[in-house]
């Protein structure tokens, strides 16, 4: 075989080997872009549930805030009522 012969085929090897690697390396690029979106969606899915349970927990300490308040009022008009019975015994 000529000299020339070998080098060509030398170089059509290394650029098929070459375009194998970057065929390989843009698959793994693009598994791991959509590993990468994955992830981001879970993270923002995640986000929204502890912004959900946040709310609901805001929401039950409301509840109980205003149960406590109404409390409050009961024993206060409670405590108005026995004074004005001690008031009106004197």
């Amino acid at each position: 075989m000529s000299t020339g012969l070998i080098v060509a085929i030398v170089v059509v090897a290394l650029i098929v080997v070459v375009l194998l690697a970057v065929a390989s390396r843009r698959k793994r690029t693009k598994q791991v872009e959509k590993v990468q979106t994955r992830a981001m969606h879970d993270d923002a899915a995640h986000h929204r549930e502890q912004a959900q349970q946040s709310r609901t927990e805001a929401e039950l300490a409301e509840e109980r805030a205003k149960r406590t308040a109404a409390e409050a009022d009961l024993n206060e008009r409670k405590a108005e009522e026995r004074e004005r019975e001690l008031e009106g015994e004197r």
